[in-house]
């Protein structure tokens, strides 16, 4: 197996800058300098995405910045001993001991579980003192090397944890724990069974570091106070799930995770304590007293016995939440599940299209009915590519059109989703195929989405007979949250929503002129707004739910989709424009080789190029991509443009009306976005291309 960390991935007593930034790009370019990633930029844009998730500092001067990547080929460790110390966001202060683990996206479980291993014995302090004792690069990586060996000189303290594969359950290796395999569920809560029980699960996004050295934490924290907890990490090394007599006898659980806990069915009911992974570090044995004094408490908030409230939600709530920031999760939520339906139905569509001709959607149906490979049609459009052209044409052409077909049901399935967890999906889904059958369009579906999630919210909160839980969320919540918010959507709602629905088609396909322009001009303000933020969803997701309502005799909805995709494309390939080619010297160096980036990423419709860019000068940034944007918008619909795919940026030009327009357009905004920030970073307000990185702030 290849060495994990060697002496070139070592530095000692080095100052690499003043933020964890600096500290990360710098050991991302070891990695790359050993021949271990294929680029810097990407490993440094994976890391420091998972740094700005949570960050990584954990009590005793340590930080574990961590990712998986594409642009890692092998498995690395790399290490820096710090001085100055800096600041990683742990509660005790700033670390001098920095470990980067960079894994490939599609590492090997043993690697993983290696890696693992080594992020469990950071929180060892003999393991750690010896570090930093360390007086050459060969004696760190001896001391690595003798962690994830397992050497026991090193590691005897923490014997009851390490002694559990990784990715398994673990455990205090007491007979009272061994004992709790085998306790009938029927236990819990005895007075004769003797100390408290508790089980957690651990999980973070990438699932390398933080999943196991919470565990850890956890379980010596409550061996500390002698109570049994046995520990499922669910990580990327794999995870062995918590036997359910073990789960049974617990009489709390806790959950120290940043993504949802796989299977939280199985903790239905038991009083239950919720915390971001990194308080599992931080905070053992705060989390471990909290779960005690929560199986004492018969008002202690419990796992719902069908999954179908968040804790973290909860969570929010409790502290204030805004009720506009909940609508927000909840439509958005909806339309991430939505656009591959949609995304992949416009692209077959446009397929067929470009294969059987503009006049494909009459014949669609007859021919795929009607029809085979062995029996092609002798009637077809006078534009298609021949009788074989016909055929294939017909079946993408219906294939997408289904596809498109779930828009609105899936919008208003996975809102409601959002809302209330899986027993909401089947009411959203049917609300959703309500709005769909009324032409009711995705206003409907939005309406039905939220309806349908807050009533199975409310239904699913209810105080049941322990025998009623186990139909809850397969039989009760559902067939109630179907029955009110359908009902209200043929009985009320959906005759209004309709006629505005139709109001606002009328509206749209009647634009001509400055009307069309001024429109144009709004969604290219938006899409540049926040570089793929709540604002830019808004206008793509307009723009997406309309492609389902046009036609060859309505092509408004093609514009609007033209307009916000080319709109959207200005400001990546806008800041590639002017940092690789017209003005490299007021740009950074990391800025620089973001732009190379930039010019595929932008050419592929993806805003989020620009956003390393809008980060660091946003002030200059994004008023220049608005304005570029905005000119971009109005002269795609000056033009007629139009587009049947919902995404894919020049790669999609087959599903492009006017596609020199649609070229057109966006160099203009991309000429104007890129004069106008080397204007701004010229005159407006001196500012130094040395000063990108943030400064600590003393106090």
């Amino acid at each position: 197996m290849t060495q994990l960390i060697t002496t070139d991935l070592v530095e000692l007593d080095q100052n690499l800058g003043n933020a964890p930034e600096t500290v990360i790009r710098h050991l991302a370019s070891k990695v790359a300098a050993t021949g271990r990633a294929s680029e810097v930029e990407g490993l440094f844009a994976d890391a420091f995405a998972r740094e700005q998730k949570t960050a990584t500092g954990i009590p005793g001067g340590i930080a574990i910045p961590h990712c998986r990547s594409a642009a890692v080929t092998v498995p690395t460790l790399a290490m820096a001993r710090l001085n100055p110390k800096v600041d990683f966001g742990a509660k005790d202060g700033p670390a001098d001991l920095v470990f980067f683990i960079a894994a490939p996206d599609g590492a090997d479980q043993e690697h993983l579980k290696l890696l693992s291993k080594l992020a469990r014995s950071l929180i060892k302090k003999d393991f750690t003192a010896a570090l930093r004792n360390a007086s050459s690069q060969a004696e760190i990586v001896e001391l690595v090397d003798g962690a994830l060996a397992d050497k026991p000189a090193a590691h005897a303290a923490a014997a009851p944890v390490d002694a559990v594969p990784v990715g398994a359950s673990v455990g205090a290796a007491s007979a009272a724990g061994a004992s709790a395999v085998g306790a009938p569920a029927g236990a819990s809560g005895s007075a004769a069974r003797g100390p408290k029980r508790l089980v957690a699960v651990t999980a973070c996004p990438t699932g390398i570091a933080h999943t196991y050295m919470a565990a850890d934490s956890l379980v010596a924290a409550a061996k500390e106070v002698g109570v049994d907890l046995q520990v499922e990490t669910q990580g990327s090394s794999g995870a062995k799930a918590l036997d359910p007599a073990v789960i049974a006898a617990a009489d709390a659980v806790i959950f120290a995770v940043d993504v949802d806990v796989r299977g939280k069915e199985r903790f239905a009911g038991k009083p239950v304590i919720n915390a971001p992974v990194k308080r599992g570090i931080d905070e053992p044995d705060k989390m471990v007293q909290e779960a005690l004094a929560a199986a004492d408490n018969p008002n202690a908030r419990r796992v719902p016995h069908f999954g179908a409230e968040e804790q973290a939600e909860h969570e929010a709530e409790e502290k204030g939440e805004h009720i506009g920031q909940k609508l927000k999760k909840a439509l958005l939520t909806g339309v991430s599940y939505m656009i591959p339906f949609v995304a992949g139905g416009g692209l077959l569509i446009a397929l067929g299209f470009l294969m059987g001709g503009y006049l494909i959607t009459k014949y669609a149906d007859t021919i795929v009915v009607q029809n085979s490979l062995f029996n092609l049609p002798t009637e077809f459009p006078e534009n298609a590519w021949g009788p074989l052209g016909a055929y294939l044409g017909a079946v993408l052409f219906k294939i997408g059109a289904l596809s498109l077909g779930f828009l609105v049901p899936a919008l208003a399935g996975y809102i409601a989703y959002a809302i209330a967890d899986r027993p909401g999906i089947a009411p959203g889904f049917v609300a959703g195929a309500v709005a769909g059958f009324m032409g009711a369009g995705f206003l409907g579906g939005i309406v039905g989405g939220l309806l349908a999630g807050y009533i199975a919210h409310v239904v699913g909160r209810l105080q049941v007979a322990r025998w009623l839980r186990g139909l809850m969320p397969v039989v009760i919540i559902p067939l109630l949250a179907s029955l009110v918010a359908s009902g209200l959507m043929f009985v009320i709602l959906g005759g209004p929503i309709v006629a505005i629905t139709n109001g606002l088609n009328s509206w749209l396909s009647g634009l001509t002129g400055a009307g069309a322009i001024a429109l144009g001009v709004i969604l290219g303000l938006m899409m540049c707004f926040d570089l793929g933020g709540p604002v830019n969803k808004v206008a793509y997701s307009f723009a997406v739910a309309g492609l389902g309502a046009a036609t060859i005799d309505n092509q408004a909805p093609w514009q609007i989709m033209a307009a916000v995709m080319a709109s959207g494309m200005v400001p990546p390939l806008a800041m590639a424009l002017a940092s690789t080619v017209l003005n490299k010297k007021l740009f950074s160096l990391a800025e620089q080789e973001n732009g190379k980036a930039a010019w595929l990423l932008g050419a592929s419709f993806i805003s989020e190029g620009a956003i390393p860019f809008a980060a660091a000068d946003p002030l200059r940034v994004i008023p220049a991509s608005m304005l570029g944007g905005a000119v971009t918008g109005a002269i795609s619909m000056a033009a007629g443009v139009g587009s049947k795919a919902p995404h894919g940026g020049i790669f999609v030009f087959f599903a492009i009306d006017n596609f020199l327009m649609f070229v057109v357009s966006i160099i203009v905004g991309v000429v104007v976005t890129a004069l106008s920030v080397i204007a701004l970073k010229r005159w407006a307000v001196k500012k130094t291309v040395d000063t990108v990185e943030p400064v600590p702030v003393t106090v």
